[in-house]
């Protein structure tokens, strides 16, 4: 038995290690394309203006000493040791900080927040260091971040900025990489020629880029991977062979003395070319960012030992090659390809080509994630989500953001059209999420962790002195290319403060002018109106009470559906929400108005499902509700005194039945059919899916009639109600708030989506009741 069980834990051990290995070999091609393409453009942005290589090699030594430095430094132990673990359950990036942090402190940006969501499975499992108790400092902090609403907005602001600037890397990281990669035809063109070639075949490899983005990457994502592993092995091999031949003892720029003798010799120049240096951890984030598709210890492996000794070994060639060819002067041939030998160029061009679109993509849909993160939690306008793959979670695509990107890329590609100013211009967007990354890390160490404050101290002054450095030295060339991320920013900034500002206010509108159950009550048991056959969806933000445009409704049309659902459909601040936790379904007055109220929960990365699916789910679940209501434990009653509980998706009393002719005439069932098997209708025997009430004592005659009348009323149809609203300043309204609310959050709302695309609800069957918003 010993054995057996020995030979057993063999076998998950082994599996387990090939799927670890398995995730590490994907991750090439997901996180490190980006960083793996930096060797295109480090030196070149670095020795373009500020500073020159002389016969000392000092210059050169100190840069590749920087160059190291940095990269053990920041991508190495910042993020692979220490801010990797700090998932919010297994997700990473700058939001799923915030959202960590937002419930530890139990500060939300979202206002329908209810008790109920604090027993969800995810709330408290997030990460492995986690202790319940907090004490000392981390207490005191927690009551300050709950009792001032600046310090929260300080906080909401500070996550923004940092979306704001991936968004911004989404634009300007695309277009360094495809500019660097395609630079390497100057070589082998006249000098005077070879801008005329750059420039046109990058814009055609970037519209080519975004133009097939709609059709996902699953197809070909298999070559991503390939691809980068084939780039590390040229690079290094490349950079093997330069050590080899040019600069043996080149191993001695490693010496942090280097950086100070660098320092020391260029002093202001020096410590300006800074902003070139800093290009070679970009792409950094994207360890943490895209921690969600694959593991901790799986980034960590390729990381440790793939990318990091390719990237050292690739910097180190070109440093022994460029000290061995102090005649070079010029930024044209300070490029990375300089230091290729020759036969090898055109290889290594398509090669390189290849890497930089695939670290283009990973940004691109990087910056689709973050914004779709950002959508659920109510700090950006509703887009179109398309999930261009059902296999793979996470692989989504944003028309609008889409062709926002690719003109923004385009414009900036034509309008600067060399390496040094677009390396500007990245650099700074790269370090500042860098170190908004390290201010919410310390929070997180102090408030989630509950580690010694002294450690926190430490780690944001060791990391944000280094990242402040970088950033001083980006944002001194503010006019020579920075300008654009921090253009790009406030943009995006506006528009996400002036959403979530317009949110909330529409939100308190809808909480101060709701209707009470009790004067659904005083209508009497037909609630003073016709009921016609079918279900009606109220679709609502509010968790309790009856929303205002419901009265509107009904005073300008005295019929509604014999079934009423006031549906709420809302984030909460996790990443996923399991099936069995989505739904909270209540009743809404006494049984015989047939009247429920439905909050469905998903988490900032959960995939929302399509109409058909979501009414099947919907109505199970209501219909599980009704059937165990007597049974199922209260989860919270809310302040309008009704009873909610949680039910699953999927009812224990739906069945398989095949059906050859398409006809079920049991009188003894109901049926709730599954919209999946609605799809291929080739063969003559279908499976349908029934939700069977069974002939037993056990099951009274009035749930029985309630359960009867849902699925008739399911029969009859499912019609949409939303409330289409027009937000106003009030009277009186300083100038600022007329013009968030009256011109800014009003140009949004009519040129985005509508509440239509959170439910993702037929246009035949939606009704939208317009009322003006006076806020």
């Amino acid at each position: 038995m010993d054995i057996e069980s020995g030979t057993y834990q063999n076998i998950v051990k082994k599996e387990s290690w090939r799927t670890v290995l398995t995730l590490a070999y994907q991750s090439l091609g997901v996180v490190y394309g980006d960083l793996s393409t930096s060797p295109l453009y480090v030196y070149k942005s670095t020795f373009a203006e500020d500073i020159h290589h002389t016969e000392s090699n000092d210059e050169i030594f100190g840069v590749l000493s920087f160059i190291f430095w940095t990269i053990t430094l920041v991508p190495l132990f910042k993020y692979v040791f220490i801010v990797l673990r700090a998932d919010d359950n297994g997700e990473g990036g700058t939001f799923a900080l915030y959202s960590l942090l937002c419930r530890h402190a139990r500060v939300n940006s979202l206002p329908s927040c209810q008790l109920a969501d604090e027993q969800l499975a995810e709330y408290n499992g997030s990460s492995e260091m986690m202790i319940p108790r907090s004490s000392g400092l981390a207490a005191r902090l927690k009551r300050a971040l709950e009792k001032h609403r600046v310090l929260q907005k300080v906080l909401l602001v500070l996550a923004l900025i940092g979306t704001c600037m991936v968004i911004g890397d989404g634009v300007l990281t695309p277009a360094i990489s495809v500019f660097s990669a395609v630079s390497g035809v100057e070589l082998s063109t006249a000098k005077e020629h070879h801008k005329y070639i750059e420039v046109p075949a990058a814009c055609v490899i970037l519209i080519g880029l975004f133009a097939l983005q709609h059709y996902g990457t699953h197809r070909v994502g298999f070559l991503f991977a390939p691809v980068i592993l084939l780039w590390l092995m040229c690079i290094s091999a490349i950079g093997v062979y330069n050590i080899i031949h040019w600069n043996p003892h080149v191993y001695q720029a490693l010496s942090p003395y280097y950086m100070y003798k660098f320092l020391k010799k260029t002093q202001s120049r020096g410590w300006m070319s800074l902003g070139g240096i800093l290009l070679c951890i970009t792409g950094s984030e994207a360890m943490f960012a895209d921690l969600g598709h694959f593991s901790q210890l799986s980034i960590q492996i390729a990381f440790t030992s793939l990318v990091y000794p390719s990237l050292i070994l690739a910097y180190m060639g070109q440093a022994a090659y460029l000290s061995q060819h102090h005649g070079i002067e010029s930024e044209y041939n300070i490029g990375f390809y300089v230091s290729v030998p020759e036969k090898l160029r055109w290889p290594v061009l398509v090669i390189a080509i290849l890497a930089a679109v695939v670290g283009s993509q990973a940004i691109i849909t990087g910056t689709f994630s973050i914004i779709k993160q950002c959508s659920a939690l109510g700090c950006f306008p509703k887009v179109k989500i398309v999930h261009t793959s059902s296999k793979i979670h996470g692989q989504i695509y944003i028309p609008e953001i889409n062709w926002i990107l690719m003109v923004l890329c385009l414009a900036v590609t034509i309008g600067f059209r060399d390496t040094r100013r677009l390396g500007n211009a990245s650099g700074l967007a790269v370090i500042t999420v860098m170190l908004v990354t390290t201010c919410l890390m310390s929070l997180v160490i102090v408030l989630c962790w509950h580690k010694n404050v002294l450690f926190a101290i430490a780690f944001v002054v060791f990391f944000g002195t280094i990242e402040s450095l970088y950033f001083s030295a980006s944002l001194i060339k503010f006019l020579e290319g920075a300008w654009v991320p921090i253009a790009l920013s406030l943009c995006f900034l506006a528009a996400m403060c002036t959403w979530h500002y317009g949110t909330l206010k529409r939100y308190e509108f809808d909480v101060q002018n709701k209707v009470s159950v009790n004067w659904l009550l005083s209508l009497g048991q037909n609630l003073g109106i016709k009921r016609v056959r079918g279900i009606g969806l109220i679709h609502t933000e509010l968790v309790s009470g009856v929303p205002a445009i419901f009265s509107h409704f009904v005073t300008n049309l005295p019929a509604f559906h014999q079934v009423l659902v006031f549906l709420c459909v809302k984030s909460v601040p996790v990443p996923h929400v399991r099936p069995e936790e989505r739904f909270l379904v209540g009743r809404v007055g006494p049984k015989q108005f047939r009247m429920y109220r439905c909050i469905v929960r998903y988490g900032y990365r959960d995939v929302h499902k399509d109409d058909i699916e979501f009414e099947g789910d919907l109505v199970c679940s209501i219909a599980e509700f009704v059937r165990s209501e007597a049974e199922t434990a209260v989860v919270e009653t809310n302040g309008e005194g009704e009873r909610m509980s949680v039910v699953g998706t999927c009812s224990t009393y739906m069945q398989g039945v095949e059906d050859h002719d398409g006809d079920l005439d049991d009188p003894g069932t109901s049926e709730i059919l599954s919209p999946k098997l609605k799809k291929k209708k080739k063969s003559k025997v279908k499976k349908r899916v029934r939700f069977v009430v069974p002939e037993t004592p056990k099951i009274e005659k009035e749930t029985r009639e309630e359960l009867m009348e849902l699925t008739e009323a399911r029969e009859g149809g499912v019609a949409y109600i939303m409330g289409n609203a027009y937000m106003r300043a009030k009277h009186g309204s300083g100038l600022v708030k007329r013009l968030a609310i009256n011109v800014g959050y009003e140009f949004l709302r009519r040129n985005t989506r509508g509440p239509r695309t959170a439910l993702t609800s037929p246009y035949a069957s939606t009704i939208e009741v317009g009322m003006i918003y006076h806020v």
